[in-house]
């Protein structure tokens, strides 16, 4: 029995001292750089501007990165939501913006709801962070140029090429990219200007706090102050750039041609997903709009037509200031007066017009004019002609009564009045 325990006992301390000398071997690169990622995140103080390092993977197994990601802590600071962001640029800008949106939300996350608002979220962070470009194109291909380490890994491998969306997808995409750039904050992410999938591991990481998960993605932001609300007081620079990769689907980024139309439909679409543009309650086929700002007249038919969608019949009124904008039907002269612009659809004897108001749009002629009301101008009045003198009344003999409790023989003719001119 003695000897059964000694050789029970001497198995148990031989096992694991055989078991730690054969590990399996870690590469020192690996090693090193795990060493790294374990120390504390460096902190960039707000004198010095936190590097926006090329992306990079720690050469792991999806296995290895999901375990070593499930260690990191999430940041116990607070995580606050973002501020509204809205889009102030010019029409054609904002076209372009939305599609550069809509693609790196579908290309990133997939056709998923909540991991693309997490990601345009993100796109938004890093737009007003003094560390990105300042535009919302500018943001998503930054890095294209490269064949590796793009800051959104779609727009440099290849992908674009490779894969273009299915239409509904593309639809969806582009009307989440439309809310976060009307004012739709994702809060979860907060001030997340940093994500990465939970099977890899960036060497970025370790400068970063993990502040949420959604979904596959882990979402990071800069230690210090560069990771809170006021690092984020840039602005939107005017300019979004053309990207020809997304030509084929995207016709505000067609090199040499006018964005107008495409701009007019995209805020159109982004209406109707929003709610913003909606028939008058009780005429389902009847618009009363204000104009978008920026929006170039050209742009108006697209963004009608978008907005009447398939209806026969259809009628939109739109006015540039929301002040005068019409709110009930039939119009009085002065909203007829200000009106901008007015298209009218009826498919059933094919009649389709566009009309501008000329006097607002001096570019625009003829049979494109609508026809101006003239004012009403009240008629002058005509004088009545003076009658002829009334005879002089019969003198009252002095022993009879004068005054109201008594007419005279002959009563006096009234006065016609006299209309002022």
């Amino acid at each position: 029995m003695r000897a059964a325990l000694f050789a029970i006992a001497g198995t148990a301390s031989v096992v694991p001292a055989l078991l730690v000398a054969n590990a399996p071997a870690i590469p020192k690169a690996h090693r090193a750089a795990l060493e790294r990622l374990r120390q504390a995140p460096r902190v960039v103080p707000p004198a010095e501007l936190p590097p926006v390092e090329p992306v990079s993977f720690i050469e792991m197994t999806p296995d290895e990165a999901r375990a070593y990601n499930e260690g990191v802590p999430f940041s116990t600071d607070p995580n606050p939501a973002a501020r509204p962001f809205i889009y102030r640029g010019s029409a054609e800008d904002k076209a372009r913006a939305l599609d550069c949106l809509a693609a790196g939300v579908l290309y990133e996350a997939g056709d998923d709801a909540k991991g693309e608002q997490a990601v345009a979220q993100v796109v938004l962070n890093r737009l007003r962070h003094p560390a990105f470009p300042k535009t919302v194109c500018g943001v998503v291909f930054e890095g294209q140029e490269r064949t590796t380490g793009c800051q959104f890994t779609f727009s440099c491998d290849g992908a674009l090429t490779k894969w273009q969306p299915p239409e509904a997808a593309w639809t969806r995409a582009r009307q989440i990219a439309e809310m976060a750039l009307n004012g739709k904050v994702f809060r979860p992410v907060g001030h997340a200007t940093h994500y990465h999938t939970d099977w890899v591991v960036p060497y970025w990481q370790a400068s970063l706090d993990k502040v949420a998960r959604v979904g596959s993605h882990l979402f990071f932001r800069w230690s210090g102050w560069w990771g809170t609300p006021p690092a984020f007081n840039r602005h939107l620079v005017p300019g979004e750039p053309v990207i020809e990769h997304l030509a084929p689907f995207s016709p505000a980024h067609r090199a040499g041609t006018d964005a107008s139309d495409d701009a007019g439909a995209a805020l159109a679409e982004g209406a109707v997903a929003t709610g913003s543009m909606a028939p008058l309650a009780g005429e389902p086929d009847t618009f009363l709009i204000t104009l978008p700002a920026g929006l170039s007249p050209d742009g108006f038919p697209a963004l009608a037509t978008t907005l009447c969608g398939p209806r026969k019949h259809c009628t939109i009124m739109a006015w540039r200031d929301a002040a005068t904008t019409a709110s009930s039907v039939p119009l009085n002269q002065a909203q007829m007066e200000t009106m901008a612009f007015s298209y009218f659809r009826d498919a059933g004897i094919g009649l389709e017009r566009t009309l501008w108001n000329c006097g607002i749009y001096t570019a625009f002629k003829g049979p494109r004019c609508m026809k101006r009301t003239p004012p009403t101008i009240a008629p002058i009045a005509t004088p009545t002609p003076r009658p002829s003198p009334a005879p002089e009344p019969t003198p009252t003999p002095a022993d009879e009564l004068t005054g109201v409790r008594r007419a005279s023989t002959t009563p006096a003719e009234a006065k016609p009045k006299t209309p002022p001119l």
